[in-house]
């Protein structure tokens, strides 16, 4: 019985302790180009996943009309590319991330979505950002305002339905056309 309690007692100590040296003496894979630990999208994804639940806002305050979906477009195209890429164009630099940053206007493999379409349009991600997730990045409060967060959120749960040419154009990774001043004006 007292063999029972010294296991016991030990293991409650030394596993702590063990599991402190590893931390401490830098044996954790941190590093981008590092393993995942074993289990660790699964230990993460279930805070994760209920967060995004519980912070879910169902109506967004502005509407997927042409011209929320064209400046989404052009906010993309300026914050967002670099990392998430352009229609048919993948990004280099997104894949040397960890984890990768996901491919915003391709096909899942595991259905036929494309990006983020087809759920909320989720502002709060692009806000505050989400780490251990595949679109791990430190988010964009301070970079876009409510509204431009808003715009580019409409347009990624939009991907899937047809898009104003405007926005096309810059999803495609052209610059967005000059505005033309009125005749008789300077620009």
């Amino acid at each position: 019985m007292g063999r029972i309690f010294l296991g016991i007692l030990l293991g409650i100590v030394l596993v702590p302790i063990a599991v402190l040296g590893w931390l401490k003496f830098g044996n954790v894979p941190v590093a981008a180009g590092d393993p995942p630990l074993p289990q660790e999208r699964l230990l993460t994804g279930m805070p994760l996943n209920a967060r995004i639940d519980r912070e879910l806002v169902k109506t967004p305050p502005i509407q997927a009309d042409e011209d929320n979906l064209v400046a989404g477009a052009e906010i993309y195209s300026d914050h967002c590319a670099l990392c998430h890429g352009f229609h048919g164009k993948p990004s280099g630099v997104g894949t040397h991330m960890f984890p990768d940053a996901p491919p915003l206007w391709d096909s899942h493999h595991h259905n036929a979505s494309i990006g983020v379409s087809g759920r909320s349009a989720r502002r709060d991600l692009l806000e505050s950002g989400q780490r251990h997730s595949v679109d791990g990045y430190a988010g964009l409060q301070g970079v876009l305002t409510e509204n431009e967060m808003w715009q580019v959120s409409l347009l990624l749960a939009n991907a899937d339905k047809p898009l104003p040419p405007a926005a096309l154009v810059m999803l495609h990774g052209a610059p967005p056309a000059p505005a033309t001043a009125a005749p008789g004006k300077k620009q």
